[in-house]
């Protein structure tokens, strides 16, 4: 019997054909995906645990507390503690000089020798003049008596014995002018010899000898600057003149200042200050320190940059790392403080000041003493790290322990 296609028997033989392949398909699929499932688990099972990272090897310091002084730091130029241009004050030729270029004189040492003849002639005919008019003076001193004698006897007249009186008086100034005269000549004399007027190192020659020289030239025989002692001249922001006169106030002595080469941390010399400018630079807020010097060893040249350290009086405990283990950021400045478990994380800290390669940290810093902070290797570090301490490398060039080659000395048989 045939079944015709569009019969209702023929629609439901269709239909279950129809889902007779889903109900396979679906199987199929579902199969495929657990054993896909499965085999991804066995080898995820297969496979070993992934490492843990390994410990980050820094170098890492104490926390410290100790007494910190103050310092404020400056930029200064050395100067000569006292300078002075050497001059004639007389015209006349250069006979001779009586220093060495660079030479250290002493005060009142001979510099200079101008011709003297002149003068000395000037002053002999001074002191000719006085030896006459002291002359005229004695005899009318002597006449003098004599009219004063004759009138008291009324040989003479009142007018006379006057006139007489008068003559003495003029006679008597006649003779002061003329010492007067014999002094100018004496000290217009003495400018002929040129002496050092203070100790220190002159400079070098301006005039050779057997040049005529002049009182009115402009630059002289020689400059003396006073390098021993020698000072400071150094500025600071105008917001430090109150510190520095409560710390004059309140101290006995001088506040210490220390001169450092600019390019090292050397330190050249010790001074103390002298002087606190009485006012303060307007035009860029800063106001101007002196300072003064020993120099026996010269560290200290005229002209030379250095860098200035006031010390201030203020001392107090404080919370210091080193300055290596300082970080900067965008929210401000921070360290790698190191916890119990060996973990590196990031610490917010004030820095106060940072001198001598010291960090001083303000209050609430978030760190206590003898807390390990990294100091060298941060750059390898992300907040939750865990470190390991590493050990200090020998310098570099070290000679070897003794006996260190003894056993491949003595291999050699």
């Amino acid at each position: 019997m045939t079944t015709s296609p569009n019969s209702p028997q023929a629609a439901r033989i269709a239909h279950r054909s129809s889902l007779a392949v889903f109900v396979a398909t679906t199987l199929l699929l579902g199969a495929g995906i657990g054993g896909w499932t499965l085999m991804q688990r066995a080898t995820a099972a297969d496979q070993p645990a992934a490492k843990a990272p390994p410990p980050v090897s820094v170098s890492v310091a104490r926390v410290q507390e100790r007494d910190v002084p103050l310092y404020l730091a400056g930029v200064g130029t050395v100067t000569a503690n006292a300078s002075v241009v050497v001059k004639t004050r007389i015209d006349g030729q250069l006979e001779k000089v009586g220093f060495e270029e660079g030479q250290e004189v002493k005060k009142g040492q001979l510099l200079a020798q101008i011709d003297p003849r002149a003068l000395q002639a000037q002053l002999a005919q001074a002191e000719a003049q006085r030896a006459k008019d002291s002359a005229t003076l004695m005899n009318a001193r002597l006449d003098l008596q004599r009219y004063t004698t004759l009138r008291s006897q009324d040989a003479a007249t009142q007018q006379q014995l006057d006139t007489q009186k008068a003559l003495v008086a003029q006679l008597e100034a006649a003779v002061k002018t003329d010492e007067a005269q014999v002094a100018y000549a004496k000290v217009q004399l003495s400018y002929t010899t040129i002496n050092a007027p203070l100790s220190g190192r002159v400079g070098a020659r301006l005039v050779d000898p057997g040049n005529i020289v002049h009182a009115a030239d402009a630059n002289g025989l020689v400059v003396i600057n006073q390098i021993d002692p020698i000072t400071l001249v150094f500025t600071l922001p105008e917001e430090a003149v109150v510190g520095i006169n409560r710390a004059q106030r309140s101290s006995q002595q001088p506040l210490k200042v220390m001169a450092y080469a600019r390019d090292s941390q050397e330190v050249l010399a010790t001074g103390k200050l002298v002087l606190l400018d009485n006012q303060i630079n307007i035009t860029n807020g800063t106001v101007q320190l002196k300072a003064r010097f020993d120099n026996a060893e010269h560290k200290l040249w005229p002209g030379q940059y250095v860098n200035a350290r006031l010390q201030m009086n203020s001392h107090g405990n404080a919370l210091t790392v080193p300055a290596a283990a300082i970080q900067r950021n965008q929210q401000g400045t921070y360290v790698y403080a190191i916890s119990q478990d060996d973990k590196a994380n990031m610490q917010p800290v004030k820095v106060d000041r940072i001198q001598d390669g010291v960090a001083v940290l303000g209050a609430d810093s978030g760190l206590t003493v003898d807390q390990r902070v990294v100091i060298d290797g941060q750059y390898k570090l992300k907040p939750g790290s865990r470190i390991v301490e590493s050990k200090p490398q020998p310098p570099k060039g070290a000679a070897a322990a003794p006996g260190a080659n003894t056993e491949a000395k003595g291999s050699t048989k």
